[in-house]
């Protein structure tokens, strides 16, 4: 996954700011307006929603909260407008290797984040990991090469799974 904000400092792309702050929506209309579209009342409502969907949500439960701020948005308009808001940083995106991929709106941490992954549930929880960040750096160095991206994922059994499975004969 590597660092998302120093890509965004290194390609021009606007500086992560907490989801909260009114200055991500002027961030993200500067975002789109410099790749020629306009900030159309439907994407606004999809940038808005997902700002406020808490914790790991997949393109559907996007759909379900931007519909609940405007009932015209449609399917394709939340797929034409996941990458914009991952490429604004206004979320990232969260492959743990499903049929789908989850969201996470950013926080404006610059820590990297591992995630720790529920093989049963999907349950998925975010962990500061900044040594992976210097790991992945030395380790690219040591053979002459320039990490582009990295990401750590641990898929194990929550609690609650770990309990259900007892459970069974």
């Amino acid at each position: 996954m590597g660092s998302q904000y120093q890509k965004c400092l290194k390609s021009g792309m606007p500086k992560p700011v907490h989801p909260d702050a009114p200055e991500q929506s002027g961030a993200f209309q500067a975002f789109i307006a410099a790749k020629g579209l306009r900030a159309t009342r439907q994407r606004m409502a999809v940038f808005e929603a997902a700002r406020s969907i808490a914790g790991h949500y997949t393109a559907e439960d996007l759909l379900k909260k931007s519909r609940s701020l405007d009932r015209t948005v449609s399917r394709a308009t939340i797929y034409r407008a996941i990458p914009l808001l991952i490429g604004s940083s206004v979320i990232r995106e969260v492959d743990v290797g499903r049929d789908h991929k989850y969201y996470l709106a950013e926080i404006g941490t610059t820590n990297f984040r591992a995630q720790l992954v529920c093989e049963s549930c999907d349950t998925i929880i975010e962990v500061d990991a900044p040594f992976m960040e210097w790991y992945g750096k030395a380790v690219a160095a040591k053979h002459g090469m320039r990490p582009i991206s990295q990401k750590l994922q641990v898929t194990a059994l929550c609690e609650r799974c770990q309990k259900r499975k007892n459970l069974r004969p």
